[in-house]
């Protein structure tokens, strides 16, 4: 991996409110539109109050404010530094809410750039400013726990973002549209809990909306895994089918998609993350992120993916921070050989790297090419 950019982290950015204070920035969502670089990012927050022997435990109300519940330490089971669950049911709760950010960054290049600007490339900006534009914030009974996780996907002129909606009945995946990146309509729950990592395909494959999504069984038969599904209309999703599971001791805690595919020559492009699992109670394992490239014209058909990590924390903000460990890739911009990859570190910051694509493909392995089939 290249050299990492540091581009938000907590001290960047505005609290909702007075009573609560910013401890992550990440997970962005990345799109291009114009002239102008826009990012939808997640923001978590905690109260700031503090009261020794109780856990605040905040929620998003449905008069639109953070409320929260304090919980006795006594009566909570420490999971890891995001989750607790209740002693007397097992329920679990977030110990953070979080909402998403819309930013935007000036790409200043000349208007000749335009209309290869649109077909999705990049050119890398001479400022590394972001400029605050709106909130999203939690709406409903389905996001009491907060929105998470945006990844935004450009089909014939609309942007549609998938998000996580965390609830008391768990995390589901969630669906916004929008056509300049600054009003956005909802459209509720597209995959049930307990379903996350979802993103969309940037085209229609055989008249298809095409999503790759990771089903999250409590009842675990086999390694993790991811799934692909489509729908006639965005809305109905079905047909659902098997992809890949995590068989590298580096995916086999947890595997899931992290960027909305590319399509290059050799077929679909994408970054998905994987996890290792943690040895030392209450933390959580390394994050770290591989490759994928899926048949152009059946994306359920692995043509080759990695085995070792093509991204893994090394920088210190990667390293370090609310959930040490982690890079967690969820946008990419492509121009010719270059890849630019927006992702999270350590669930505080959002970074950014370069990857050279033809680097990347040269790097996978067919599957008859490695010891193990994926």
């Amino acid at each position: 991996m290249n050299s990492e950019t540091l581009l938000l982290q907590p001290r960047d950015i505005r609290s909702s409110c007075g009573e609560v204070e910013v401890i992550g920035v990440f997970n962005p969502a990345v799109a291009i539109v114009e002239d102008e670089v826009y990012m939808l990012a997640r923001v978590a927050e905690r109260p700031a109050e503090g009261h020794t022997g109780w856990t605040p435990l905040p929620r998003w109300s449905l008069t639109a404010t953070t409320e929260v519940d304090w919980i006795r330490n006594d009566d909570l089971i420490q999971v890891d530094a995001r989750v607790v669950a209740l002693r007397n049911n097992g329920n679990l709760r977030l110990t953070s809410v979080s909402h998403l950010q819309l930013f935007r960054q000036s790409r200043l290049v000349p208007k000749s750039e335009s209309a290869t600007q649109a077909a999705g490339s990049l050119t890398r900006s001479t400022t590394e400013a972001w400029e605050f534009v709106a909130s999203i914030f939690p709406e409903g009974r389905w996001e009491e726990y907060g929105i998470e996780d945006p990844r935004v996907t450009k089909i014939d002129g609309i942007y549609w973002i998938t998000y996580v909606a965390v609830s008391r009945s768990g995390a589901a995946t969630a669906l916004m549209s929008s056509t300049d990146l600054i009003t956005f309509h909802r459209h509720g729950i597209l995959f049930p809990s307990e379903n996350k990592d979802v993103v969309l395909f940037p085209a229609l494959i055989a008249d298809d909306f095409v999503a790759l999504h990771r089903p999250n069984p409590h009842s675990h038969f086999s390694p993790p895994q991811i799934w692909l599904a489509r729908s006639p209309d965005m809305i109905h999703w079905g047909r659902h089918e098997f992809v890949l599971g995590g068989v590298q001791p580096w995916e086999g805690d947890r595997v899931g998609s992290g960027t909305p595919p590319i399509l290059c020559e050799e077929g679909w492009l994408t970054l998905y993350h994987g996890s290792t699992r943690s040895s030392t109670s209450g933390t959580v394992g390394h994050y770290c992120a591989g490759a994928l490239l899926l048949d152009r014209d059946q994306p359920n058909r692995v043509l080759a993916r990695s085995t070792e990590p093509l991204m893994q924390p090394t920088a210190h903000f990667e390293t370090s921070g609310f959930v040490p460990n982690v890079v967690f890739p969820t946008s990419l911009l492509c121009r010719d050989d270059e890849l630019q990859v927006f992702y999270g570190a350590a669930d505080t910051c959002v970074a950014s790297t370069q990857l050279s694509k033809q680097s990347v493909l040269n790097s996978l392995t067919r599957p008859n090419q490695g010891k193990r089939k994926p």
